[in-house]
């Protein structure tokens, strides 16, 4: 009889795994889910209470078939699937499909996979959190109940193989919102003013702006002609240091955003990149909207600090997590090990591997470095009503800039040496024409951060959200902007009419809010679905 076998959901991360474990352990994948709701009938027992009705895929039989036969011949089975809501889901089914029974089965969770942690987890088994898997098995439900539900309704009002859901619904709202405040922006125009003054020296240059906005080409020209012979002073010169501190550590959502930014990476290719590097063992769990940070990686940042950097560029910062029913538990996504520098490991990753490492190695390393230290300089000129306004910055102290945003720091504009109360004269005075201009369109990033601020979905949602809004073609993506397409715009209609509450932001968020409610063990995951069908069913008939 085999010792211990270990089933964990890919087969990368049981590759890692492995070799952590010694020869009296199995470790075996279960390629993600092992079963789920039958694809093809609705599958929810509305009679019996909301009870779903679960299947084992035809091309997962075999799989399972093996999974037995291991099991059974195992002293003790360890399930060391994921430790969010879907991880102990699959650990549930497990359970369940391979008829393990309570004495010689264990779950384990790890928020990063190495030999420390895993030994670890190894040391504090539990039992399957029934809490979590049933806050899945509710968001699974309510969600095969809307799209089977209502589908059927946009088929017959638009055409045929749409499909609706709650989460896609509000993205796609907010999409087509966004468009139409667009569409009836009407722009104003406005002229701003620079003015070069010539220095007492009589060749040094100042460049100043006007601190208002002039209305039209008549306002302009008073205002030239009221300048013409008139002497500035300087009223006023404020010099003060301005401190900037670094961002805390990446969750899934900051992280999804600044690769955008940054790498230019979609939100569907940072997490299969991440996805790489969890499993290889490199970075923490994923999926997480914690920046929070054990007290050994805080330690390990201090000492790789000191080592590279010294003394001055230390500064310890706990991070609290401030979005809606975070788990503090979790934490931030951040090296495993420090030490392990993007450029040692650089030539057993691919190129994108590296880079996206590299963004959460630096980004970890300077959330405990010291702020950036600017000499901001800020000089007031005036002449009877008219105020012209001229700042610069130096950098003075790089701090967390050294190990994160290098080459992005603002371009200093140094000021010349100036005196308050001198006299200067207007050399030129250009006006230039400028047009208000609409809200910007939705990116991936920035619609994800709306989704968070709003708190509809959650870490393990957004990136599914957006690549389905996209297949429905329900939107497109042009030069990274989101445009909804006229059939996104139709449906976003069809559902605002006679689906309100499916696009409300507030009910779906205390929906989030709810779930969240039945994770931890406050509400009952059943009373959710009954709340909600009812009102549903009416709409829809």
């Amino acid at each position: 009889m085999q010792k211990n076998l270990v089933i964990v959901e890919s087969p990368a991360k049981a590759k890692t795994i492995e070799k952590f474990l010694g020869k009296d352990f199995k470790v075996l994948s279960s390629y993600g889910h092992i079963r789920d709701l039958k694809k093809k009938e609705f599958s929810i027992d509305i009679e019996k209470n909301f009870k779903p009705k679960y299947e084992i895929p035809a091309e997962k039989q075999e799989l399972v078939n093996k999974l037995k036969e291991e099991a059974s011949k195992a002293e003790t089975v360890w399930l060391a699937s994921d430790e969010d809501r879907e991880g102990e889901a699959i650990s549930w089914h497990l359970y369940e499909v391979l008829k393990l029974k309570p004495e010689n089965t264990k779950r384990i969770v790890f928020h990063e996979i190495t030999k420390t942690a895993i030994l670890k987890a190894i040391e504090q088994p539990r039992d399957i959190d029934i809490n979590l898997v049933n806050a899945q098995q509710a968001r699974r439900i309510l969600d095969r109940i809307v799209g089977f539900e209502l589908s059927p309704v946009l088929w017959k009002k638009v055409k045929p193989a749409l499909s609706a859901g709650r989460v896609q619904s509000v993205a796609v709202r907010l999409i087509v919102e966004r468009e139409r405040e667009i569409n009836e922006f009407v722009s104003e125009a406005a002229y701003r003013v620079i003015a070069s003054f010539i220095l007492p020296d009589g060749t040094t240059i100042l460049k100043a702006e006007l601190n208002r906005r002039l209305k039209d080409k008549e306002e302009v020209e008073a205002f030239l002609e009221s300048c013409k012979d008139a002497s500035f002073t300087i009223d006023d010169i404020s010099k003060k240091p301005v401190r900037k501190t670094p961002a805390p550590p990446f969750t899934t959502s900051t992280l999804q955003q600044e690769a955008a930014r940054k790498l230019g990476y979609s939100v569907s290719q940072t997490m299969m990149i991440a996805q790489r590097l969890y499993e290889s063992g490199l970075i923490t769990y994923m999926r997480t909207d914690s920046v929070n940070l054990s007290d050994l990686a805080l330690g390990t940042a201090k000492e790789a600090i000191l080592d590279t950097y010294g003394e001055k560029y230390y500064k310890f910062r706990q991070y609290h997590t401030k979005s809606k029913g975070a788990q503090e538990a979790h934490e931030a996504i951040r090296p495993t090990n420090v030490s392990r520098t993007p450029e040692s490991i650089k030539d057993s990753l691919s190129k994108d591997q590296y880079r996206l490492y590299k963004l959460i190695w630096e980004r970890f390393v300077a959330s405990q470095m010291s702020p950036a230290v600017y000499d901001t300089l800020s000089v007031k000129l005036s002449a009877g009503d008219y105020t012209f306004r001229a700042s610069g910055s130096r950098l003075r102290f790089s701090g967390f800039l050294e190990a994160y945003s290098k080459g992005e720091e603002e371009d200093e504009k140094v000021i010349p040496k100036l005196t308050q109360g001198d006299i200067l004269q207007a050399e030129q005075l250009l006006p230039e024409q400028h047009f208000t201009q609409p809200p910007a369109r939705y990116t991936d990033a920035s619609l994800i951060k709306t989704l968070e601020e709003i708190g509809v979905g959650r870490p393990s949602t957004y990136a599914p959200t957006l690549t389905t809004i996209q297949a429905r073609h329900y939107v497109t993506k042009e030069a990274k902007n989101l445009f909804p397409t006229e059939l996104g715009e139709m449906v976003d209609e069809i559902m605002k009419t006679y689906f309100p509450d499916i696009v409300d932001i507030d009910f779906t968020a205390n929906m989030e809010k709810r779930l969240d409610d039945v994770e931890m063990g406050k509400e009952e995951w059943k009373q959710i679905i009954r709340d909600f069908y009812p009102d549903f069913k009416k709409s829809v008939e």
